[in-house]
């Protein structure tokens, strides 16, 4: 188990969520393309937002996707 797996083990127990998957890499995906092409405040509220879609039961890498896209597309309209 590597730093980020304990970490999120942790974190998870800590809050009752014993039973849930964390999609850490699709997380950190979305939080670096955020960060990367719109601004780094963005990176954590949109992995919030990514949750919130996630609890109102949208699939996880499909929202993920769906926020990265955005993210690049705001990146590429810039140019």
């Amino acid at each position: 188990m590597n730093e980020m797996d304990s970490w999120v083990a942790e974190v998870t127990a800590e809050l009752g969520l014993t039973d849930v998957t964390v999609p850490s890499k699709e997380i950190l995906d979305v939080a670096r393309d955020v960060a990367h092409n719109v601004l780094r405040p963005g990176a954590p509220v949109s992995a919030y937002i990514l949750g919130l879609a996630v609890a109102a039961g949208a699939d996880p890498a499909e929202a993920a996707a769906k926020i990265s896209a955005l993210a690049l597309q705001r990146s590429t309209s810039d140019s």
